[in-house]
């Protein structure tokens, strides 16, 4: 056995597609090596060709798709023998056994991946199956001691669970069992914690690292996240447009980034110690222009009046006390001899705070928190079980949740949402002038000539081109998408603009890009934005004040800069801590995750954990801090009187509640 020879080594590979309108060169002439038990980074962005070498090496290319030139070299450590995998038929016997067996990969996407009909015991047992000859027993006993390494709380009941009875991270979890039920020589994480919470995203990471270290295993970890790649990486291949820009050892490439594109993308990602005033620098900046007509048409329509100097102080909007749960119902069919059990979920518990004209409030949280439950019933799309929504209409409070009929659709126009994944938040049967007319049409605004000049200056706002009015959505990338989603919510010039997550499936480059005409747009049409992220980095970026919460509730409140600077709360901390920086040099901090409880309250020490003999109350802390904890614990501040110049002043209703 060669003991020098890298466990993979791709050596000048070409993939090209063969598409109806010609050939495509996917990957044009990548070479780099992983060694044994190393951890080696492929960095780029969407379409620079890193999922389509994963695929080569796994011999799962798409049907278009064919490798061109070049090796892929695959030295198993088992027999010590190198295989030119490039080479191997893909449904030979060989590359089945490599396959799985000695080379195994992580998805981005584990919903997809895995199969909802079967249960997570037998996708992971189905693997073992194929490569190893064991008992049935000897397979339950492999499967239930994978789960328990990959940290399943309960690996016995785990074998009987479906997909879709799991949350997000525990469904990573089960595609890492499933990639190392065989131990793996080599294991590619291909995006494996794009679609997680920043916290979730940390645990991963920390178990990958663990296991890896454990197993012996090598790792080619594909991602676009450059904080990522700072927290795991040995080795980084830094690839654009199917070429490698720059490689190296990790402290190099970020010490010392020669490629203008590395350097470009190292200054998109947002980082906590940013200057004031410091922008992000995207890779291609939008170049908009335009919005007098946006103005002088929010100045024309009649119920568009400036807002009274009496009303000024007022916030925007006024969230008090808002309540809502839902009823999940388990159990077998509906009918006579069904066995239901109904339980009930507090999705937003005693929630309040305010709004100023103009600013951005943050509200950051872990999935299944809250957040879009709450922006849905600020939207009306919700109904309430108790609390009230206060909307300033012109100097005038304007009760929300008591609007119906013809005054509900004037209220709609004043406040309008951009969703999270811009292509299906997108009628794709529709063009898009059609999508950015609509709502124009809806609400009876204008003739068609009028519309169609309109629609125009909406495009030339969110930097797309005129001449693209007539395409469909599926010919548009991602992050033009995304400016059409935002174009639409502006096509009625709201008063606020509800962000729900509207950069997290977006490349970094292209995030930048996004937040960047996010800031722009709010200086130059006078939007106020209530801005939903579970990512601290982005939400400090864009916003004046930032919310966090945690199951249903407010636990911390204050300006960003205090919030990142003096972050009291244990969740606050471990959300702050689980953003990863592209800077080797602050690695994660893991210790405050907690062991992953950061997210559950029976967990968080005193004073902050409920308890049965303890009220929990938001206690104001002084310049506009609020920490959700036992009184008397913290020197409580006197709440601010000048709301206008302080623009921090909680609602009762919030002030106090009892767990």
């Amino acid at each position: 056995m060669n003991t020098t020879a890298p466990l993979l080594e791709v050596r000048d590979l070409r993939i090209a597609f063969d598409l109806p309108e010609g050939r495509l060169d996917a990957v044009r002439g990548v070479s780099f090596t992983v060694p044994a038990g190393g951890t080696v980074a492929l960095v780029g962005e969407s379409g620079s060709g890193k999922s389509v070498i994963s695929q080569a090496i796994m011999g799962i290319l798409p049907k278009p798709a064919r490798i061109a030139g070049g090796s892929i070299f695959f030295t198993d450590p088992a027999d010590g023998k190198t295989r030119d995998v490039a080479s191997l038929p893909p449904s030979g016997p060989q590359m089945r056994a490599l396959r799985g067996g000695r080379i195994s990969i992580i998805f981005q996407e584990p919903m997809t991946s895995l199969s909802p009909v079967h249960t997570v015991g037998d996708q992971i047992g189905e693997a073992l199956r194929l490569h190893r000859s064991l008992t049935a027993p000897q397979t339950r006993e492999t499967v239930t001691e994978t789960l328990r390494l990959v940290g399943f709380p309960d690996p016995q009941r785990a074998l009987k669970t479906y997909p879709f009875e799991l949350s997000g991270g525990l469904r990573q979890r089960a595609m890492i069992a499933m990639a190392l039920v065989c131990r793996p020589a080599l294991l590619i994480a291909d995006e494996p914690t794009t679609a997680l919470d920043v916290t979730v995203q940390a645990q991963i990471l920390k178990l990958i690292g663990d296991l890896q270290a454990e197993l012996g295993m090598a790792m080619l970890m594909i991602t676009h996240d450059l904080g990522v790649v700072a927290n795991v990486a040995e080795q980084v291949v830094v690839m654009y447009r199917g070429q490698v820009m720059e490689a190296g050892r990790l402290r190099d490439i970020f010490r010392d980034p020669r490629h203008p594109y590395l350097r470009a993308l190292l200054k998109a990602v947002p980082r906590f110690d940013m200057e004031p005033n410091e922008r992000l620098t995207p890779l291609r900046e939008i170049e908009h222009n335009g919005h007098a007509m946006l103005l002088a048409a929010k100045a024309s329509w009649p119920d568009r009046e400036e807002i009274p100097q009496s009303g000024s102080e007022a916030p925007l909007l006024t969230v008090q006390g808002v309540s809502k749960t839902f009823t999940i119902r388990k159990g077998g069919f509906l009918g006579r001899w069904s066995r239901q059990t109904a339980t009930q979920v507090a999705a937003v518990d005693d929630v309040g705070f305010t709004v100023q004209k103009g600013e951005c409030l943050g509200l950051v949280g872990e999935s299944g928190c809250g957040k879009t439950t709450l922006s849905k019933i600020i939207m009306r799309a919700l109904d309430p079980d108790s609390g009230q929504v206060t909307f300033n209409d012109r100097g005038q409070p304007l009760d929300v949740l008591a609007l119906e009929g013809d005054a509900l659709t004037r209220f709609r126009r004043r406040i309008q949402f951009v969703f999270q994944d811009p292509f299906s938040s997108l009628n794709p049967r529709m063009t898009v002038f059609e999508i950015l007319s609509e709502p124009l049409q809806i609400h009876g605004l204008g003739d068609p000539a009028w519309r169609a000049d309109y629609v125009k200056e909406l495009m030339r706002v969110v930097g797309l081109d005129v001449r693209h009015l007539r395409r469909y959505p599926h010919s548009f990338s991602g992050g033009q998408r995304q400016r059409i989603g935002i174009a639409r919510a502006l096509a009625l010039m709201p008063d606020l603009l509800i962000c729900d997550e509207p950069v997290s499936a977006l490349d970094v480059s292209i995030q930048a890009q996004i937040l960047n005409l996010l800031k722009d747009l709010r200086d130059e049409l006078g939007l106020t934005y209530l801005f939903i992220s579970h990512n601290l980095a982005v939400v400090d970026y864009i916003a004046d004040r930032i919310a966090v919460m945690c199951r249903g509730r407010l636990v911390e409140l204050a300006p960003k800069a205090t919030l990142f600077k003096t972050p009291l709360h244990p969740y606050t901390r471990a959300l702050v801590s689980a953003v990863p920086e592209p800077n080797p040099d602050r690695p994660l901090d893991l210790a405050a995750l907690m062991d992953g409880k950061a997210s559950i309250p029976e967990a968080w020490p005193e004073p902050f954990a409920p308890r049965p003999d303890r009220t929990l109350e938001m206690i104001h802390l002084g310049e506009g801090h609020y920490l959700r904890a036992w009184p008397g614990s913290f020197a409580a501040v006197p709440e601010p009187q000048n709301v206008r110049s302080q623009g921090q002043r909680l609602p009762n209703a919030s002030v106090a509640g009892a767990d």
